[in-house]
């Protein structure tokens, strides 16, 4: 504790296992984040300027895209000034906002890939239905709905946490996420039913509900003459691919803080983990959709005549 501005601080002890490979994180870590940036703003800035791109299969993009640049400002930052320095605090109230950032962008991207599948699903099952049931209202609701229930939820949960008693004042992990239970002196039953109801909410039921509209759509495409077939497969493959990394994930990180799993390798674990995913979104999305493919080649071949 502080005693001079009242500010209690944590120690992030994960970082200890990284020290002698600090220098090789710093570097893919500079690298990815630039490059997710990068590609995802581009990214944006095309289906925002394309009015060909303004489906809702595109603006359900620009929204994982957006959530993909957030990620990146809001952890990768932090994670790059720990690196290098000699010692790796942060005060309880960061740890706190850093946890409540990350959990909000994870969860938006489960409900935002339920919304993407569900746009599929009515696509290719009920292409005479779609220009109805997928208005721009009903897109720009399920949009925001994909931000504002897990950022409600969150703080519900990061709001029963803050004002109990801390008696420990180190982290096993290299940012803070659920390992922050740990620093309490006990827990709270009205807090473990809420995260589990959030937990059920937020991950289990769109992944279960995304599994489902993927299972229909195969049956009904495999019933389906071959160019429906074909079309399932071109636009479902990319969000299979995304939900089944970004589900195993999560698990990771839930499970082995819930059954207090950690070892010497968990840090090490935690950070190849969620190194990498953010920059899945731009490559999986603007390399294999086609419209957003044909306007990144049309931007930057005009930018190599300029």
């Amino acid at each position: 504790m502080d005693d001079e501005f009242n500010v209690t601080y944590i120690t992030l002890v994960g970082y200890e296992e990284l020290d002698k490979y600090r220098y090789f994180f710093v570097s893919i870590m500079f690298i990815v984040c630039i490059l997710t940036v990068f590609f995802s703003f581009i990214i944006v800035c095309l289906i925002w300027i394309h009015k060909n791109l303004h489906e809702p299969m595109y603006i359900f993009i620009a929204a994982l895209l957006v959530n993909s640049i957030a990620y990146c400002t809001a952890m990768y930052p932090e994670l790059l000034m720990n690196f290098l320095s000699e010692k790796q605090i942060i005060s309880y109230s960061a740890c706190l906002l850093q946890c409540f950032l990350f959990y909000t962008l994870c969860a938006s991207d489960f409900f935002l890939l339920a919304a993407m599948a569900y746009d599929r699903y009515v696509s290719i099952c009920k292409p005479l239905q779609y220009p109805v049931i997928m208005r721009k209202s009903i897109v720009s609701i399920m949009v925001a709905l994909s931000w504002l229930i897990p950022a409600c939820q969150i703080a519900i949960s990061l709001t029963m946490s803050a004002h109990m008693k801390i008696c420990n004042l180190t982290l096993n992990a290299v940012f803070c996420n659920n390992s922050i239970y740990s620093l309490y002196c006990g827990t709270s039953k009205a807090r473990d039913i809420f995260d589990t109801f959030a937990l059920v909410s937020m991950a289990l039921s769109p992944f279960i509900f995304i599994l489902f509209t993927y299972t229909r759509i195969l049956v009904i495409a495999y019933r389906s003459c071959k160019e429906v077939r074909r079309k399932a497969a071109q636009t479902c493959l990319p969000h299979v691919i995304v939900l089944l990394c970004f589900s195993c994930l999560c698990a990771y990180d839930i499970i082995t803080v819930q059954l207090d799993l950690h070892s010497d390798l968990h840090p090490i674990m935690t950070l190849q983990a969620f190194l990498y995913f953010p920059l899945l979104h731009p490559v999986i999305y603007g390399l294999n959709m086609k419209e957003i493919t044909k306007h990144l080649k049309k931007l930057f071949c005009r930018t190599k005549a300029i």
